[in-house]
């Protein structure tokens, strides 16, 4: 049987997918979500939806952990330093210190190889420096 979600429902996951988007990446998020519109509005809607309308907002963990999972995924995927960059963003957006990122991202050099770790150091380190230019102006 199939089960299919009724439009209050999904209503219900993207209003809480964007609340969850905002909370962590702000207007970063906000810019990925639009700069898809043109071309996969559905890839949009889907991104907001389930991993910020479903998974992001369960109970179990908070945002800092959800974050720094993110970050330690896609340091051993090795192959998505733009979206590394955002969650390296994300992590610090909600309260993670650089430390930490470091320190995950040093942690996958075990399981995900040296190569992988140092991709994720390098875009933590284009995050970081980002923010310090941007603090200073």
């Amino acid at each position: 049987m199939t089960q299919v979600q009724s439009p209050t429902a999904n209503t219900d996951r993207y209003q809480r997918g964007w609340q969850k988007l905002a909370e962590v990446d702000g207007h970063a998020g906000e810019q990925v979500i639009e700069s898809l519109k043109d071309i996969a509005p559905d890839l949009a809607r889907y991104i907001i939806e389930f991993p910020f309308g479903d998974i992001y907002s369960r109970p179990g963990l908070d945002l800092k952990s959800r974050e720094l999972a993110t970050v330690a995924a896609l340091t051993a995927l090795g192959n998505a330093q733009p979206q590394l960059k955002v969650h390296i963003h994300g992590a610090l957006n909600v309260g993670c210190t650089r430390e930490e990122v470091v320190e995950v991202i040093m942690q996958m050099a075990v399981y995900a190889g040296f190569p992988a770790a140092l991709n994720g150091i390098f875009a933590a380190k284009d995050v970081f420096a980002e923010r310090d230019a941007k603090a200073m102006s």
